[in-house]
């Protein structure tokens, strides 16, 4: 063997190591060393004197490698062996995992050598515990971060949810800057711009001949007060007078105002009484509501509604086609959207609502297109109406007839029955297939699903009342 053409390393330069110099040389290095016959059985361990950590593994010399191996590294070990001793040393470094009675296991990278001992191999191991070691530390650094991240996430949810609640108008002005870091809609609407317009801008623009240094130095001084300063200022939009309760506190190393807003007098500003009103009805009313696009794409319902369709989230309903839960399907989503933007409402429609395990649910359903929206937007009033038709369908005998009744009553005696009969059923199958028409926009189609005619039946009827010339 040459190195550089330097003979120092041939066989016939230096004599053959002693045994007890090897041991030390092979011991140095690596952490570990195994010496292991082709039966599998450890002849010899020797380990780094620096390597305390081992302990005394004399008892592991006599028996089975595998003996001191984790049930899921043995067959690694097994078939590296197998391979060795058909003379395929192999080239890849193998990680085991050591076991001793269970007490302790540790990682260990070995490389496999040749020495013409009989097949035996010589397994030179690097203990990988401190690695193990940092990269475990590295597992809990990053299970850590994750936590603070959630535990974060969890915080702003509920600063937000509590900025969203609160009645009272709400500000935080950065002290550096002057700007509004953070406000509620309450502030918004006193303030007469948009939450989104009002985030992010100067806080001194907002009122009447303040500059971002004078009103900044103002709110500090009145933080100073004794008994909670104020400073009264005059709204830029529309000139109310406002009364300004600041708050200073460090986040972040930087100084932050809470500034809450009354207008002059101390009332708390209520932001919208028609609108909380509203949202509370759609909240908790007895009747189903719904909104949808002009598409008919359902964008907002109320827990009734889920309560009608039998679905447990609003995830299971909201962005889906409100024809998925109508009877007809499209036929009846189609009268609806024509109608609404058509006539600009739709009084009673009625139907049946399907929900998903498909049962049928009788409704009627109301309602019309909202203004002053930047996309169209359909609004829906759905009551259940099952209760009605199972009253109808059992009538009391001592109820008084209705008008249309007496007057077929007053026929008695000028016509037979049948023909009293036949007139007010030509009547009533009449008045209904000119609503059906007007209902679908004259979609003959859609007409004849609805009311469970074929389409050929539907255009006999309609040419037998002189309708055809009418809806053509």
């Amino acid at each position: 063997m040459t190195t550089d053409g330097n003979t120092f390393w041939s066989s016939g330069a230096i004599p053959l190591i002693e045994p007890e110099f090897l041991s030390s040389i092979i011991a140095a290095a690596s952490d570990i060393a195994l010496v292991v016959s082709s039966e599998g059985i450890i002849l010899s361990v020797v380990l780094n004197t620096h390597s305390e950590s081992f302990g005394n593994l004399k008892h592991w010399e006599g028996r089975p490698v595998v003996d001191f191996l984790t049930r899921e590294t043995a067959p690694k070990f097994e078939a590296a062996h197998a391979a060795f001793l058909a003379d395929e040393v192999p080239r890849k470094q193998l990680e085991l995992n050591h076991s001793d009675n269970a007490v302790w296991q540790y990682p260990v990278r070995y490389t496999f050598h040749r020495f013409g001992h009989e097949n035996a191999a010589l397994l030179l191991g690097r203990d990988l515990r401190p690695i193990a070691e940092t990269q475990q530390q590295l597992v809990q650094a990053q299970i850590a971060l994750e936590q603070g991240y959630e535990a974060r996430r969890e915080f702003d949810a509920r600063f937000r949810v509590l900025l969203a609640e609160t009645e009272e108008a709400v500000v935080y002005v950065s002290v550096q800057s002057g700007r509004i870091d953070d406000a509620n809609e309450a502030a918004a609407a006193l303030l007469g711009v948009t939450l989104d317009a009002l985030k992010g801008s100067s806080f001194a623009q907002q009122f009447a001949n303040r500059s971002t240094v004078e009103l900044t130095e103002s709110l500090m001084n009145a933080t100073l007060a004794e008994e909670g300063g104020r400073v009264t200022l005059k709204a830029h939009r529309g000139g109310r007078a406002l009364v300004i309760l600041p708050t200073v506190f460090r986040a972040g190393g930087q100084r932050v105002l809470l500034c809450r807003i009354r207008p002059e007098g101390g009332a708390t500003p209520v932001v919208d009484t028609a609108s909380s009103q509203a949202l509370a009805l759609f909240r908790s009313g007895s009747d189903a509501m719904l909104f949808m696009t002009g598409k008919g794409i359902i964008t907002s319902v109320n827990d009734r509604l889920l309560d009608m369709v039998g679905a447990a989230h609003l995830s299971d309903v909201v962005g889906r086609s409100f024809a998925d839960f109508l009877g007809r399907g499209q036929i009846d989503l189609g009268v609806l959207t024509d109608q609404a933007q058509r006539s600009g409402q739709m009084r009673i429609y009625a139907t049946k609502l399907v929900n998903e395990l498909g049962a049928r649910l009788s409704v009627e359903i109301s309602g019309g297109p909202l203004d002053d929206m930047p996309e169209p937007v359909i609004g829906c009033v759905i009551r259940d109406v099952s209760h009605v038709e199972a009253t109808r369908a059992h009538p009391s005998t001592s109820h008084v007839p209705q008008e249309p009744a007496r007057n077929v009553m007053d026929l008695v005696g000028s016509a037979s029955l049948k023909e009293i009969v036949a007139e007010t059923t030509d009547v009533v199958e009449k008045m209904c297939i000119e609503t059906a028409v007007e209902l679908t926009n004259n979609n003959r189609v859609a007409a004849a699903e609805m009311l469970g005619l074929s389409r050929q039946s539907l255009y006999v009827k309609l040419r037998k009342y002189g309708l055809l010339s009418k809806n053509g």
